[in-house]
């Protein structure tokens, strides 16, 4: 019985499926290279990422040599209009936030990826993008996103 749980990997109740040989990841920084920079954000990004990996895996955080690796790049931060009132003004604004993200991991090649990822959050239009609005939204966007990522690289959904 031992065999059979060692052979298969580590699983973990978050869904992670993390090779046996695999202890370390690293988290390189995902600079913003949107064409709208929100100060911060890419910091921001970046910790809860890291942060993520480190509450559901048992993997250790290094800043370099890590057995995963994981990088790329902040690609998009757009506020486009949603809906429309009667008198043509905006109803609702969405923000979107788009992460390019380059998978690496060192013991098991065929799982390296790049990919796109991407989520939104809707606001009133009356709202301005600042303070608690731009909390909530950066919150929710990042959590999904890293969610994403996680899935597609450890959780394998």
């Amino acid at each position: 019985m031992l065999l059979l749980f060692n052979s298969c990997g580590i699983y973990s109740f978050t869904g992670a499926n993390v090779n046996a040989n695999v202890k370390t990841f690293q988290v390189n920084y995902f600079q913003n290279t949107a064409e709208v920079v929100e100060p911060g954000l890419d910091r921001t990004f970046t910790l809860r990422l890291q942060n993520l990996i480190q509450n559901q895996t048992n993997l250790s955080l290094t800043n370099s040599g890590g057995d995963l690796l994981y990088e790329g790049e902040i690609t998009e931060y757009r506020v486009s209009p949603m809906t429309a009132t009667a008198n043509q003004r905006a109803a609702q604004n969405r923000l979107t936030i788009t992460v390019n993200v380059r998978f690496t991991n060192r013991k098991k090649e065929d799982d390296d990826f790049e990919k796109r990822f991407s989520f939104y959050y809707d606001y009133d239009a009356d709202d301005l993008l600042t303070g608690a609005v731009l909390n909530n939204a950066l919150e929710e966007i990042f959590e999904r996103i890293t969610q994403d990522i996680f899935n597609e690289s450890l959780a394998k959904w």
